[in-house]
């Protein structure tokens, strides 16, 4: 897209324009991989930060298939209520879950 045909970009973000996109229509990122230390790192751009609500104290939980990589910001709230539903599941069926374990 020609620079004149643009909206402004509001402040600190830049415009990534991709030709290809995938058949879901996701337009991949590609990134290199960063030496940090004797690993390493992927650097993530503040506007995906912003978007996601990621800051550096943010915990991230990190998962794969043996294909992909999935980093997810973890929510605390979302953790209390899992751990929450968790004990109740517990509480209501204790004793069909000591049936089980014998």
């Amino acid at each position: 897209m020609p620079r004149e045909s643009r909206p402004p970009c509001p402040r600190g973000y830049t415009y990534v324009i991709r030709k290809y996109a995938r058949t879901d229509g996701v337009i991949p990122m590609r990134k290199k991989l960063t030496a940090i230390g004797n690993s390493l790192g992927v650097v993530i751009e503040k506007p995906i930060l912003d978007l996601l609500d990621i800051d550096r104290d943010t915990e991230l939980e990190m998962t794969t298939d043996g294909k992909i990589l999935i980093l997810e910001p973890v929510r605390r709230g979302r953790r209390k209520r899992v751990a929450a539903a968790a004990q109740r599941v517990m509480d209501s069926h204790d004793e069909t879950f000591r049936k089980l374990a014998k």
